[in-house]
């Protein structure tokens, strides 16, 4: 069985070093995050080839093209549908420089997956909630 290692960066807090957080309280900052991924629950691909209308407007919104690989194109337009300019990458390693991570889980934080194959995070999501040992992503 392989060892998989999560990645956690301060989503709300690292936005002030990217560009600064709109005049709003943490707590509801996060709160709508969490609020706007949830309500892309349910996206499917067209085709199963990373394309489909939801899926292409999350890789537009980075200057990616379809068929590219969406997750952190997804987190970026979270993001931006919060309000927030960044983060705006298509890049998962971009989200996580060593001066923002955090061993905290909480609502609307950044997890990525360490891929050992990549030597590199090569998935990310938004964490939901903390239950006892488990993060809901």
């Amino acid at each position: 069985m392989g060892t998989v290692k999560f990645v956690f960066g301060l989503i709300c807090l690292a936005v002030v070093g990217f560009g600064g957080l709109p005049d709003r309280d943490l707590l509801g900052a996060r709160e709508r995050v969490v609020a706007i991924a949830s309500s892309q629950v349910g996206v499917r691909e067209a085709s199963g080839r990373n394309d489909g209308k939801e899926v292409e407007a999350y890789l537009a919104y980075v200057g990616l093209k379809k068929g590219q690989p969406y997750c952190v194109a997804w987190v970026s337009w979270v993001f931006g549908q919060a309000g927030y300019a960044r983060p705006r990458t298509g890049w998962s390693p971009a989200l996580f420089p060593a001066s923002r991570l955090t061993k905290e889980v909480l609502p609307g934080n950044i997890m990525g997956i360490w891929f050992p194959s990549l030597n590199r995070i090569g998935h990310v999501g938004i964490v939901v909630r903390k239950r006892k040992d488990w993060c809901q992503t």
